[in-house]
């Protein structure tokens, strides 16, 4: 991956650092709101991929009245610029912020300490869905033994910043295989790996199901699960009254009798995307679906031209 020249690698710092300034300068709630009324005129008044997100959610709910397809349209960007403001302000929450702001936050770490206190490990699948990165924020300040991968930034110095917003979580670089050895040495030690499914994996993997359509997914964080015999929590985050609600969706074990471990993750990651979909479709307005890689277009094979 190509990094930046200079000049572009300075200029987007000196602008992330100015939101950044101006995200901390005022009271947290003010932030949400102003986030929330520059996503309105973004999809309301100006039409920002309001057209092709009307149409991703036309194939999912079909016959959807306009007027709640425009609804979901602001509501899920509005939660992008909130995300975004809430990891300009991350270093700055403690615990008592979460107990605050984390619905049942410190009922849910003792739950998934009980799966991590049976030594194996757990694997915590959170889709993008609410403010993702707040289910790792909650659980860490809550003393969960969490670690969880990222891909590097083009940008050194957004690389950099990144890091240090993560705080309390452990991140591994992704795209080595000394990662993948690392997540198993510390799914065995027994911590917890919190991942999103890798909904438009780049090469054929795991075919699901999905939002009515076809979805090439991951299978890495299943199989991981597999090789530990560690069991799988299938969660979301959602935003509602100001609050962040962390969703234990279910719990599913790897079969210790399977003998194909790569059939055995792919049978897991199918049944955790089921549960998943369901999710989305109770409450779509939490969902990324301005997701640049659409999950339901084809995958490019070798060989095929587009």
């Amino acid at each position: 991956m190509a990094e930046k020249g200079p000049f572009a690698v300075n200029a987007e710092y000196c602008a992330l650092r100015f939101f950044c300034g101006v995200a901390n300068l005022i009271p947290y709630r003010v932030a949400m709101a102003l986030a929330s009324f520059f996503a309105w005129c973004a999809v309301v008044v100006f039409g920002l991929k309001r057209e092709r997100t009307i149409a991703r959610l036309e194939e999912v709910f079909p016959g959807m009245p306009p007027a709640e397809k425009r609804r979901i349209a602001w509501r899920s960007f509005a939660n992008v610029l909130q995300n975004g403001v809430e990891m300009m302000r991350a270093p700055r929450f403690t615990r008592k912020w979460m107990d605050r702001h984390v619905h049942d936050g410190a009922l849910y770490k003792e739950k998934l300490q009980s799966y991590v206190d049976e030594g194996k490990g757990v694997v915590i699948m959170v889709p993008h869905s609410g403010n993702w990165y707040m289910a790792a924020w909650s659980m860490a300040k809550y003393g969960l033994p969490l670690f969880s991968i990222a891909a590097r930034q083009r940008n050194p110095k957004v690389d950099a910043w990144m890091k240090r917003q993560y705080g309390d979580i452990d991140v591994l670089e992704r795209g080595s295989a000394k990662t993948l050895a690392e997540i198993l040495s510390k799914l065995r030690e027994g911590r917890a790996f919190a991942i999103l499914p890798d909904l438009r994996a780049p090469r054929p993997d795991t075919e699901v199901d999905f939002l009515g359509g076809k979805a090439n997914v991951s299978h890495a964080g299943a199989l991981f699960a597999v090789k530990c015999g560690a069991p799988i929590v299938v969660a979301a985050m959602r935003r509602e009254k100001g609050m962040h609600v962390f969703e234990h969706l279910a719990t599913l074990r790897p079969d210790p009798s399977a003998g194909d471990a790569k059939e055995e993750a792919a049978r897991l990651t199918r049944e955790a995307m089921d549960i998943i979909g369901e999710k989305i479709r109770q409450h779509p307005e939490q969902w990324f679906w301005y997701n640049k890689r659409w999950i339901l277009q084809p995958v490019k094979r070798k060989g095929v031209k587009k």
